[in-house]
């Protein structure tokens, strides 16, 4: 990818605070003189000394920052301060004030692991004094799960800031999972330990084990006032010290800098924290009705000349039509001479359009002025935005820009070629999601490092890993591994990367694609261990998804299912069989435990509903399947997904698409796209009357009867669904006409 030089304009921003529930101010003190003892002060999180803990300690004029976890310390002390071009607020200062507060808080969110986070702190501000009277403050907060601290630089005017003193401390020997600095953030992680990694610079996050528990370091709240921070370590040593991005940074006064955190516990704790988001500012856009998470085509990454075909597109917007997806995405290629009637295109099917963008062409205000109108003129939903790259302050504060412009036009986006988002996604919740990984595009193997992903790069931010590449050649991957990242991992916009003609070989895997949901109530962390494999259950109303994949022998898992809560619940895993992915059902209780075997580098997706009665699929009804004819080998099909009432239906090539599932319901129905169901043509019932689609009504030509394998009876005139003719080509209509057991009258449900 081409590094952009070219600088952005600046764009400020005020810091906003978040909603304080209690106050209460500390005494004015005064610190000893140097040479005394030094001095500590101690902030807990809600559970007191049994949980997370932070301490500065003020020690011959310096300051030093550690957490622990009840009585262990995890991150040991190490040093803290900030210099800029007026004075060294690392060294000779001097204690001054104390103030706390508590701050309990709920927010909503479009993306990330929950929908309404919730969270608990203590906050304790320090106010010291340096070097010419300079002063500095402390902020420190601490949740029951994790910790972390900011500087606040008083007064007005402008500072330049040279540096940070912010340094992590780490046992040696605690093991690290690190990512080396990348323009993009997309280096291969590294399983190591923190003593032993290689000299050099690391992105965050980076996780550490310590004990048995688990620190997540991080940043938050970034934007264009300050740079995007990297982890420089030399071997052999316990420590990581933040290193700006770029040239010093200059910005208005008062300052606040982004925070360093560190989300702290046992690994599901870590994993489902929201530390980051917890202390980012606010949402900037009141009303978010316009911002919709969804399932996306996408066909760059296994056809790159694609996104310069029309026809192509079109025929992505129908797949997507058919099998209930929400938009296409049209990658680097496409024409304006032919991009409005596409998007028109898919309007009419209830599919939106994200169009990719280079940088360059949004560089300036000028250019996001001739665009950003246009494209939404045009119709579109969002932008994919691409080489997007450093987070040195003048790219921060392009982003800056383009983010409220963005909102501005109701326009969603998706930053490419980007760094790790950091708290960005609750300040402007219509950024779905951001690359900053080694994702499907690299097309290596990966099976080990897919399970790392959960526990580091996904925890802080969505992820467009773009998942599920089924056609990707040479992959150590099995399909149902495959087919469970869309689980594993979070994005708000989740583009699913293979091509139509793929997904469609696999229907069992098109089953649990269609009925995905991008934005969740609730995450959990099931199981798992970075490296090795990760198990996780997220819930979209009162369905749970479970997603497992794995890297290493074949193994079962199982996991208690008491987080079902009461009554039965029906049971649908898609996993790996002797000859592809295989679709098992059963109906539990929240006292069972679910038991899935699972392949060498495999995997699972489960999909968990509360059971109804007669239903054997979480869509309701019996089992859907495809209908498909004797003597064709064709399948029953809606053509071009359609929902409209009278559409006729037609023979066509089995693809596992939505306007081919059909359920029957104990009614006699034969519903397809939920609420559709199979009839004739203005109720008629002469031979040669047209089958077509109707809204369910409970109409009598709306029943029929089958049997497995054989004739399909209308109740209503006692004909049988025939392919006219005897036809068997593709678009051969169907007709009612007199049973005779001929094989353009025999079909399968299945």
């Amino acid at each position: 990818m081409r590094k952009r030089q070219k600088p952005r304009a600046a764009r400020a921003f005020p810091v906003r605070s978040a909603l304080v529930i209690a106050v209460a101010a500390g005494a004015l003190q005064t610190s000893p003189a140097h040479g005394a003892a030094p001095e500590t002060w101690t902030v807990s999180g809600p559970a007191g000394p049994s949980g997370v803990s932070a301490e500065v300690t003020l020690d011959e004029g310096a300051l030093s920052f550690s957490v622990a976890s009840g009585d262990s310390t995890v991150l040991s002390p190490a040093p803290i301060g900030i210099e800029t071009d007026d004075a060294d607020l690392t060294r000779d200062l001097e204690f001054a004030q104390r103030e706390d507060r508590t701050v309990t808080e709920s927010y909503a969110m479009t993306t990330g692991k929950s929908a309404r986070p919730e969270t608990t702190y203590t906050e304790t501000t320090l106010s010291f004094t340096g070097e010419n009277g300079a002063a500095l403050d402390i902020v420190v907060r601490a949740s029951d799960t994790g910790a972390a601290y900011r500087y606040v630089l008083p007064g007005s005017g402008t500072v330049t800031v040279n540096g940070e003193a912010s340094t992590w401390s780490v046992p040696a020997d605690a093991d690290a999972w690190l990512v080396p600095e990348h323009a993009e953030d997309q280096g291969r992680w590294l399983p190591t330990t923190a003593g032993a990694a290689p000299s050099g610079d690391y992105a965050v996050p980076a996780l550490f084990e310590v004990d048995g528990t688990y620190a997540l370091l991080a940043e938050t709240d970034l934007d264009g006032r300050y740079a995007g921070a990297r982890l420089t370590h030399e071997e052999g040593s316990a420590t990581y010290t933040t290193t700006l991005e770029g040239d010093p940074v200059t910005a208005e006064l008062p300052l606040a800098t982004p925070w360093r955190t560190a989300a702290i516990g046992d690994l599901a704790t870590v994993t489902e924290s929201s530390v980051v988001d917890d202390l980012a500012p606010p949402s900037r856009i009141e009303d978010t009705s316009w911002i919709e998470p969804g399932t996306v085509a996408w066909s760059w990454l296994t056809e790159h000349s694609s996104p310069g075909d029309p026809d192509r597109q079109r025929e992505y917007i129908d797949f997507a039509q058919r099998n209930g997806w929400d938009y296409v995405l049209i990658d680097e290629g496409w024409d304006p001479a032919w991009v409005p009637e596409v998007v028109d295109h898919a309007r009419e099917r209830g599919v939106g359009v994200i169009l990719w963008f280079h940088s360059d062409d949004l560089d300036t205000a000028e250019e996001r002025a001739e665009w950003l109108p246009l494209v939404r003129s045009w119709g579109v939903a969002g932008l994919k935005v691409d080489f997007a790259f450093e987070f040195v302050q003048p790219t921060l504060q392009w982003y800056d820009a383009i983010l409220a412009e963005t909102a501005e036009h109701e326009l969603m986006v998706n930053f490419h070629g980007s760094g790790t988002l950091r708290g960005t996604q609750r300040t402007w919740p219509h950024v779905m999601t951001s690359e900053a990984v080694f994702g499907a595009e690299q097309q290596q193997n990966r099976a080990a490092l897919n399970t790392i992903l959960p526990f580091t790069r996904n925890v802080v931010s969505s992820m467009d890993f773009t998942p599920v590449t089924f056609s990707i050649a040479n992959r150590d991957t099995t399909d149902a591994h495959e087919l469970a990242t869309a689980l594993v991992f979070e994005s708000g916009w989740q583009h699913l990367a293979d091509n139509p003609e793929s997904y469609q070989l696999r229907p069992e895997a098109l089953r649990v694609l269609n009925q995905l949901p991008t934005a969740w109530d609730e995450t959990r962390l099931l199981g798992g261990q970075p490296g090795q494999d990760a198990y996780l259950a997220r819930r979209g109303g009162d369905t749970w998804y479970v997603g497992g994949i794995r890297s290493g022998s074949a193994t079962t898992f199982e996991t208690p299912l008491s987080f079902l809560g009461d009554g039965e619940w029906l049971v649908e895993t898609v996993r790996d069989g002797d000859g592809g992915l295989v679709a098992e059902t059963s109906v539990v209780t929240g006292a069972d435990t679910l038991s899935v075997p699972v392949a060498e580098n495999g995997g699972f997706a489960t999909v968990v509903c509360p059971a109804t009665e007669g239903a054997s699929t979480c869509g309701g009804g019996s089992a859907g399947g495809l209908l498909r004819g004797a003597a064709s080998g064709r399948c029953v099909d809606v053509p071009d997904g359609e929902r409209a009432g009278g559409t006729p239906v037609a023979l066509w090539d089995c693809n596992g698409g939505a306007n081919q599932v059909w359920t029957p319901t104990e009614a006699g129905e034969l519903r397809v796209h939920g609420d559709s169901c199979l009839d004739t043509a203005g109720g008629a019932t002469e031979n040669g009357t047209a089958v077509v689609i109707e809204d369910c009504d409970g109409a009598p030509t709306q029943r029929w009867s089958l049997d497995g394998t054989g004739p399909v009876v209308n109740e209503a005139s006692g004909t049988c669904l025939d392919a006219y003719d005897t036809g068997t080509e593709n678009g051969t209509p169907l007709v009612l006409w007199p049973c005779g057991g001929a094989g353009n009258q025999s079909w399968t449900l299945g």
